[in-house]
């Protein structure tokens, strides 16, 4: 009897156990990539990990077998010498590879088609150019947006020579990068700091984005509108968005392809650069053509206390910024907004400090660069060579909203966390790593000198399991795991850092 209840007990523990672990298997540091090399974890084709690397005007495409050992490295050897900007559609078969230059005065936009090794299939194709760009740019002029069942790809500009009027020139082409149909829009601008945000394509084809207006630079929102193109349209349509008289801060659009809705969501103040009371979120019916509902979220002192590390609980909510936004199947959304502020020489750097509180909109000379990677730059944001101006980065809690399809609030919990890295936020924040029963949030946390890999996991009703931190990790290794990517049902590729080489880690979730 005793033997079978140990047996028992064993077999519970060994379950339990299993439940939880993760297994690591490092990538070996390629001795040809330079500490500052620029990558994307593009995915898996065929069971291998695909992934691009970039260092000045050398460009790989580097596969990785199943237990990440470096199987091929191919060059990318038809692209031009200086790229300004990547980005990847992966398929099930192929991976379009999206890139712009400039060449003399006139910018390209170009794409490759790749088969699963990262071999250029065919010859690249001209999207488009822009003519007369009489400056070296820096910052990508075109944007590449697809929907989420990836047979929409629309491929635009924004032309913002003319203040009081912008210039929207939109490519939407199908999956076979057929061209479906270009538009030139002119959209009015009257007011002195209206501006364009949250550009989003839906599986129609249809266009949709935000057009705001601020009570001066640098400050709240206090007028919305929706402007949405119908895929065969060469016309905006603008509908206002009742905001009841708040200020918003921080906007977010997403498309609802199931309901046929659009969701706007942002933080708000009932004051001009008042403190965040809560959450404003609009819906839109794309059929009708008509605003549903428009709801509001005032956060409880409770919620307030729980959310903030320390200092007055009024302020509890003015450094964080919307991450994470998931639609629901029955109309509902989940919420997932991180506190993320850095600090240069004793100055404290806000959310007043960027363009409406968003910190990736940016505005070059003549073209709006676009950037859909919520909050952060594609490789992060490091600063080797300034060492007498020591920047430091912070990012902390992270606050998880959960609402129903009538926009009423489920349940909110908080995930506690205290990070911090100089010149670099490479090795903060977090990614979300979806599993199906939990979402699991995976972060770095300081233990004494070292930073270990952990994970909180959240279940849908919002209860939360603080898993012990990763077990039997490599010392030497540090993880980046903002700049993770999912690539498979419990799979995620980690970038990591072991002696000042890039390399990357497969974690497997039993």
């Amino acid at each position: 009897m005793q033997k079978s209840l140990a047996i028992f007990v064993f077999s519970l523990f060994m379950l339990c156990f299993g439940a939880t672990a993760q297994k690591v298997t490092y990538s070996e540091p390629d001795p040809d990539d330079a500490r500052t090399l620029n990558f994307e974890i593009v995915g898996r084709m065929n069971g291998n990990i695909l992934i691009y690397k970039n260092y000045r005007d050398l460009h790989y495409m580097a596969i990785y077998d199943a237990e990440m050992r470096m199987t091929e490295k191919n060059r990318l050897d038809f692209l031009p010498e200086k790229l300004i900007n990547v980005e990847f559609i992966q398929y099930p078969d192929c991976i379009y590879f999206f890139y712009q230059y400039q060449k003399k005065s006139i910018y390209y936009a170009m794409v490759a088609k790749l088969d699963p090794s990262g071999k250029k299939i065919g010859q690249p194709i001209q999207l488009d150019t822009t003519a007369e760009v009489n400056y070296a740019s820096t910052s990508k002029i075109y944007t590449i947006l697809n929907s989420e069942n990836k047979q929409q790809i629309l491929l635009f500009k924004i032309g913002t020579k003319n203040d009081r009027a912008h210039v929207i020139t939109t490519c939407l082409y199908n999956k076979d990068l057929q061209l479906q149909k270009r538009s030139k829009i002119v959209v009015p601008m009257p007011e002195r700091n209206d501006f364009l945000t949250e550009f989003t394509v839906d599986n129609d084809g249809d266009l949709a984005c935000i057009k705001g207006s601020g009570t001066a630079q640098n400050d709240n929102i206090n007028k919305v509108s929706l402007l949405t193109k119908a895929a065969n349209a060469d016309a905006f349509v603008s509908k206002d968005l009742n905001i009841a008289g708040l200020y918003l801060d921080d906007i977010r659009l997403k498309v609802d392809n199931i309901n046929k809705h659009y969701l706007v969501t942002s933080f708000y103040s009932k004051a001009r650069r008042g403190n965040v009371d809560g959450l404003y979120y609009a819906l839109y019916d794309k059929t009708l053509g008509k605003e549903l509902s428009t709801l509001k979220t005032t956060f409880s002192e409770e919620f307030r206390a729980d959310a903030k590390n320390d200092g007055n609980s009024k302020t509890a909510f003015n450094d964080f910024f919307l991450k994470n936004i998931v639609l629901k199947r029955d109309g509902g959304f989940f919420i997932a907004a991180e506190a993320a502020y850095s600090t240069s020489r004793g100055n404290t750097l806000n959310r007043w400090d960027y363009l409406y509180g968003s910190p990736y909109f940016a505005s070059p000379l003549d073209y709006y660069s676009y950037n859909s990677q919520l909050g952060y730059y594609p490789w992060g944001r490091y600063n080797q060579f300034n060492n007498n101006n020591v920047t430091r980065y912070f990012a902390d809690n992270v606050i998880l909203l959960s609402y129903d399809a009538a926009g009423k609030l489920e349940w909110s919990n908080v995930i506690r966390k205290t990070q911090y890295d100089d010149n670099t936020d490479n090795f903060i924040g977090y990614t979300i790593l979806n599993t199906g029963d939990k979402a699991h949030f995976i972060f770095n946390v300081q233990d004494k000198r070292a930073m270990i890999l952990s994970d909180q996991s959240i279940a849908p009703d919002g209860q939360i399991d603080r898993n012990p931190t990763f077990k039997n990790l490599d010392k030497g290794y540090d993880f980046m795991p903002r700049h993770a990517k999912q690539v498979g049902a419990r799979q995620i590729i980690i970038p990591c850092q072991y002696r000042s080489a890039t390399c990357f880690a497969k974690v497997e979730f039993n």
